[in-house]
């Protein structure tokens, strides 16, 4: 018992000098007001602006919110508040609003944690992988548009010199170059907030770019990526643009992913643990470990529960179309997977190796809510590992999409879910996936299956113009 005691004593020392030094560092930016940060079940930045005096509470208490007025946190109007304390690692100074700095925090009731808050339960997975002795390190890649509305409200991309018009216009220069003020802040913000960018580009649909992050721990990784969609949204603004995250805007474009380049390293030295090991046999001839592997195996096993999660609306969908029905996109590809195969360097891939120390999933919508992602992923991952599941061969120099329907089937693959209720149900019926998501997987699922329900009762154009004379 004096040992826990002792423990505790230790850490509640740490935490009150960590403490002090980020009032210290608050007190040197010059900062006067701390927006306390969580997310909603969609992934939804949701803020309390609270004066730098107010410091102690945020960090012991916490902001006090209404959980009834937020999506998916598992209380009505008569619940207690919601208390969102804030994390002391994750405080930041925005660069561009300077006297403003941000926190990611963790939400409480009633002095206990609230498992419906989307980043404390990933904490608990976090944990749950740290206990098994791995952690998860990651990075995302966020796909997103510059779009304005015309005079007549429709939508198009972000084009003031009326250059970025090429069919094909992945890297173009000209491209680029009307929105490269716009991602040089990106970058220079960015990277004073500690992302670590080390690239951009023009992406493969007019008015599209993309951001690459630097590795990082799995929660931080998830924080990265809101903080990122939040600062994109106020730096577009400065150029008279909207930045989008939706997966579809464009019938006729390519859609936005979140793509995820991870992998599992050993809990303690930190040591990834995907290369091949000293001694073992190159099983799937990727230079990858067992362990490596088997988690692929059960992410591959669980894909179908996990695609509710990675494309989290009914948009998302118009993304992810396989091939069977008619489809196109002007660059002439979709860069999105539709069957669930893994393999070499290789864009074809849901899960591609571009080499031994790490996988990209190239799956996850822009729109997704990060710490669900990695949630469920986790689960399905460690039920990879613990149960040894096989993934079958790996698919090595091979386009995938160049394959027909069938022999895609024949290899083993599984189709994705072509639409939002299709995943929705296969997230139901997933234990596993479901048992990574804790509470929320009840009120996803249900909140999923109501927007389902209210999508089916709107008349789009496309319905009127096809049906209205047909007879």
């Amino acid at each position: 018992m004096s040992a826990i005691i002792e423990m505790r004593e230790s850490m509640t020392t740490e935490d009150a000098e960590k403490k002090e030094l980020v009032r210290e560092m608050l007190k040197k930016q010059g900062i006067e007001f701390i927006l306390t940060k969580f997310v909603d079940i969609h992934g939804v930045p949701k803020v309390k602006q609270v004066p730098v005096d107010c410091f102690d509470d945020v960090t012991e208490s916490g902001a006090g919110f209404a959980g009834a007025a937020v999506w998916g946190m598992g209380l009505g109007p008569e619940g207690h508040d919601l208390m969102a304390r804030t994390d002391l690692d994750t405080y930041c100074q925005l660069p561009w609003i300077p006297n403003v700095a941000i926190a990611s925090c963790d939400l409480y009731v009633d002095d206990e944690p609230w498992f419906y808050c989307p980043r404390t339960n990933l904490k608990r997975m976090m944990g749950v992988l740290a206990e098994k002795g791995f952690a998860l390190n990651c990075g995302f890649e966020p796909e997103h548009f510059l779009v304005e509305r015309n005079e007549q409200g429709e939508l198009t991309p972000w084009d003031p010199l009326k250059i970025d018009n090429l069919a094909k216009p992945c890297y173009d220069f000209k491209g680029m170059c009307q929105s490269m003020n716009y991602l040089q802040d990106i970058i220079r913000y960015g990277n004073q907030m500690g992302f670590g960018i080390y690239q951009s580009d023009h992406e493969d649909a007019n008015g599209q770019y993309e951001i690459n992050f630097d590795w990082t721990n799995g929660l931080h990784a998830a924080d990265r990526l809101i903080r990122f969609r939040m600062m994109a949204g106020q730096v577009a603004g400065k150029y008279g643009a909207i930045a989008t995250f939706m997966a579809k805007p464009f019938d006729d474009k390519t859609g936005s992913g979140a793509h995820l380049h991870f992998h599992l390293a050993d809990a303690e030295s930190g040591e990834n643990l995907f290369p091949l090991r000293p001694g073992e046999t190159d099983w799937k001839g990727l230079g990858l470990s067992k362990t490596a592997i088997h988690y692929i195996g059960g992410l591959l096993k669980h894909i179908k529960a996990i695609t509710a999660i990675a494309s989290p609306n009914i948009n998302c969908y118009r993304r992810i179309q396989s091939g069977e029905f008619v489809y196109s996109s002007t660059s002439g590809y979709t860069w999105t997977p539709s069957f669930a195969s893994y393999g070499d360097n290789n864009r074809t891939h849901l899960f591609r190796c571009p080499g031994p120390n790490r996988f990209e999933d190239r799956s996850p919508s822009g729109m997704v809510n990060p710490y669900l992602l990695l949630a469920a992923q986790i689960a399905a991952g460690l039920d990879g590992i613990e149960n040894e599941i096989d993934p079958g061969d790996a698919i090595v120099g091979k386009n995938v999409w160049d394959m027909s329907i069938d022999k895609r089937r024949e290899l083993g693959m599984i189709m994705l879910p072509q639409n939002l209720l299709e995943a929705v149900e296969a997230l139901e019926a997933d234990e596993v996936v479901r048992s990574g998501l804790g509470p929320i997987g009840d009120e996803y699922v249900r909140l999923k299956k109501a927007e389902w329900g209210e999508f089916m009762r709107h008349v789009t154009p496309w319905e009127v113009d096809r049906y209205l004379t047909v007879l």
